[in-house]
This record gives structure tokens, C-alpha cells and sequence, in this order.
């Protein structure tokens, strides 16, 4: 995380934003004590590729159907 002090922030913001676009975090400094963050915006989000694990589970066709003991523990024998 960077630090600057206000002076420099003012004189400097088109770089600082291009750093925060880029995903630094930097601390506004007054004095030496901070006074704000400037963080992006939105935070970037990993793409999901879909079809990743294709192929790599079953379900078999027996798969809606509760085993009879289990059933019965529910209620829900007929």
C-alpha cells in the first residue's frame, strides 16, 4: 500500500488513479497521519470458464430415489 501526503495527491491524481485502476490501494496523509483510502471501485472478478469439470461427475439414474430405510425415517413410505 502506498502512502502519500495531500500535496502530493493533488498534483499527482491522474497517476494515483491509473495505480488504483491497476489494483494498488494508496493512503491520502495529512501531516503524516491518514485521512483516506483511494481503493478501486469495483474489485476485478476472475472469470468463470464454464464447462471446467465436463465429464468429470455421474449422477446415476437411481439418484432421486431415497434408500428405503432412509425413507422410512422420514415418512415417507407410502
Amino acid at each position: 500500500m502506498k502512502k502519500v501526503n495531500v500535496h502530493e495527491a493533488k498534483t499527482q491524481l491522474s497517476r494515483l488513479l491509473e495505480e488504483v485502476e491497476g489494483g494498488e490501494r494508496v493512503v491520502i496523509a495529512r501531516a503524516g497521519e491518514p485521512v483516506a483510502v483511494l481503493s478501486p471501485y469495483k474489485v476485478a472478478v476472475r472469470r468463470r470458464r464454464l464447462g471446467l469439470f465436463a465429464g468429470e461427475a455421474t449422477m446415476h439414474d437411481d439418484f432421486d430415489q431415497l434408500p428405503a430405510d432412509i425413507a422410512a425415517a422420514l415418512g415417507a413410505v407410502e
